[in-house]
């Protein structure tokens, strides 16, 4: 492969692990290095596609310690590759902040399509798919009323993940502020067995949740303001 290095941006499955593209598993196998976000949950998806190459941590807890490094390494010719736990690096997970040091860098970078949980989401809600927005996780504390507040507003489809733990919290707190009859939607376990998308007003699906606690990953979709 040619000088200089390059960082490759791999999206790897939400869940079921053959949601994933021909051209992924190619750029895996020819890499130096893969840098994951948890290096014992990515191990299962590379030893399912026979996938063996030097695998390093990459997460929230020390990108800020180890960009340098890693720049300086694909400048002298390596070839890395990003990936998260599932899904596409950068979104909502590690990533950005190795993208733009190897942007600043001068150093090549190549983002592959590939799996997000945000797009099943929006289309299995019935909500409207042309216009909308991506919130990502909201704070935890500082900042997430104003966030929240900031939502009123939004007159596209909005799309938030959230903790299985904080759902009913946060379909409260929403309710509160958009109004208990906006229709929504909540997915969850995208893409695996138990697989399920439940739709309703936010007062519904706060019901069905107080009842229910959810587990697995969660997607919301809420319709945006009506003009």
């Amino acid at each position: 492969m040619d000088n200089p290095g390059k960082l490759y941006m791999v999206p790897t499955p939400i869940g079921n692990l053959g949601d994933i593209t021909v051209r992924a598993i190619e750029i895996l196998r020819q890499v130096d290095v893969i840098l994951a976000e948890d290096t014992r949950t990515s191990q299962k998806l590379l030893r399912h596609y026979d996938i063996h190459k030097p695998m390093q941590a990459h997460h929230q807890f020390n990108e800020h310690r180890t960009i340098n490094r890693w720049v300086e390494r694909i400048l002298s010719g390596e070839q890395v590759a990003m990936i998260s736990d599932a899904g596409t690096p950068g979104i909502s997970d590690p990533g950005f902040l190795l993208i733009r040091a190897c942007r600043q860098a001068g150093v090549d970078v190549e983002c592959l399509p590939g799996p997000t949980a945000l797009i099943p989401a929006l289309l299995q809600s019935g909500l409207p798919a042309d216009r909308f927005v991506f919130e990502g996780f909201l704070p935890v504390k500082k900042g997430r009323k104003s966030r929240i507040n900031a939502l009123v507003i939004e007159t596209k489809t909005m799309i938030l993940y959230e903790s299985p733990f904080r759902l009913v919290k946060t379909l409260t707190q929403l309710a509160g502020v958009l109004g208990p009859d906006r229709r929504a939607s909540v997915s969850r376990e995208l893409t695996k067995i138990h697989e399920e998308t439940l739709r309703g007003t936010l007062e519904e699906l706060i019901r069905h949740f107080t009842a229910q606690p959810p587990k697995g990953e969660i997607v919301i979709v809420i319709e945006g303001k009506k003009a």
